[in-house]
């Protein structure tokens, strides 16, 4: 059941990938209103480190990922925590995502991951430029600082495949060229690999101003609305239910993130999502602030420098649907900036954030029709990779709801690989 122009369509999620959903289908011509569980633009798409990173190719699940994780967690303050739960659904996760840690999937995985980043900085600057959004979008690439020059030497083999297979390619720079080229970097460590085609922005504002433009459009956003089944009809679905109230539609997209898995009953498939919690610290701009965006390879603790504020954020914690913030995780991003710049912080803290990743374990989301009803689609499990992928997935969101020809191979995606 494809779309036609007029058509109702229920996007759930308030998320960026539903809002871009939500932004697509409205230029196409569909009456759109979005739910949300709790408030438009929060949740992961709030506090993220606010990158578009066409370097992020390569998933989680490479050869070596398990030992490497193993070695890191039984490292004090390990970047990387897991808290084992006694659930069928945990233990398959983590066993399906070493299955997945071969070169072969790599590749493979790199594959769909590559055509959708690519596709997502274009449309982002396109949608940048045509409707004048200020969400203090840059492009001044990302550079991935190593501790050694040992482990900045062997990134080079990573860099290379990157460059053989799809065409990403850093400039590297050795430790003395490092704080030449990115003065607010202690000196002293190995090097560093700059990927210049890595964009950074805001991410609240980009939500905001999306919102602002598509309500003036007359898109709905109806908050705090956690839908929680469907109304189905004829193999279809009829309406959402939530809070008692009722929302009747023609199409449906699921746009649900990490809280996906909580509706896998009613969508006929169940999308392994595990929710990886991500940290950020958010404050005024240091004195002596990068100009570029970092990640610290070792320390796996990324710093996002704004034109309004400054961010340390990261970590990695799979701790199951918990809402408490650690403070040992955000000690952690203050250690690690610390380690490396010479103006680390900047008070007074104006926010300490947590949001949850959709993990799949083979590091692409879904963006497929759901089995079990002609007319939802489910646009979900986008992993660390949310914001860079936004603009891609609404696109083609929209261009399989409507029967056109895809601007990118679907198939990447497919829900089948689950069922």
């Amino acid at each position: 059941m494809n779309i036609g122009q007029g058509n109702r369509v229920i996007v759930i999620g308030g998320g960026i990938i539903g809002a871009m959903c939500a932004w697509n289908l409205l230029k196409a011509g569909c009456q759109v209103s979005i739910v949300d569980r709790e408030k438009f633009g929060a949740a992961c798409s709030h506090g993220n480190c606010g990158y578009v990173s066409p370097s992020h190719v390569f998933p989680l699940c490479q050869p070596g990922a398990i030992l490497k994780t193993i070695k890191a967690m039984l490292k004090q303050n390990s970047p990387f925590s897991v808290r084992p739960r006694f659930e069928l659904s945990f233990a398959s996760w983590f066993w399906n995502f070493a299955l997945k840690c071969n070169h072969a999937d790599m590749l493979a995985t790199g594959a769909g991951r590559h055509a959708m980043l690519q596709s997502s900085k274009r449309l982002y600057q396109q949608l940048i430029a045509d409707e004048k959004i200020d969400c203090e979008w840059q492009e001044r690439g990302i550079l991935f600082v190593f501790d050694d020059e040992k482990s900045f030497s062997a990134y080079g083999k990573t860099d290379s495949l990157l460059r053989e297979q799809f065409g990403v390619a850093a400039t590297p720079y050795d430790g003395r060229q490092l704080v030449e080229l990115e003065p607010a970097i202690k000196s002293g460590f190995g090097g560093a690999w700059h990927y210049e085609g890595d964009c950074h922005l805001r991410p609240d504002k980009l939500l905001s101003q999306l919102r602002e433009k598509m309500e003036q459009r007359g898109v709905q956003v109806i908050e705090d609305f956690p839908v929680q089944q469907f109304v189905r009809e004829n193999g279809n679905a009829k309406a959402v239910l939530g809070n008692g109230q009722s929302l009747e539609a023609d199409h449906f997209v699921v746009a649900t993130g990490a809280m996906t898995p909580f509706l896998n009953q009613h969508l006929g498939v169940n999308v392994p999502i595990e929710p990886g919690k991500g940290y950020s610290i958010t404050m005024p701009k240091p004195a002596r602030m990068p100009r570029i965006p970092i990640i610290f390879e070792d320390s796996h603790v990324a710093i996002t420098p704004m034109l309004s504020k400054y961010r340390i954020g990261s970590t990695m914690e799979f701790a199951g649907y918990d809402t408490s913030i650690n403070p040992r995780r955000l000690a952690l991003l203050r250690t690690a900036a610390a380690k490396y710049l010479h103006d680390p912080f900047c008070e007074p803290v104006e926010e300490e954030w947590f949001g949850w990743r959709p993990m799949t374990w083979d590091g692409k989301p879904v963006i497929d029709r759901s089995p079990a009803m002609k007319n939802v689609w489910i646009a979900a499990g986008h992993n660390m990779l949310g914001l860079s992928m936004a603009a891609g997935t609404g696109r083609l969101v929209k261009e399989l709801m409507l029967g056109e020809q895809p601007h990118i191979d679907p198939t990447h995606f497919s829900v089948a690989r689950f069922q």
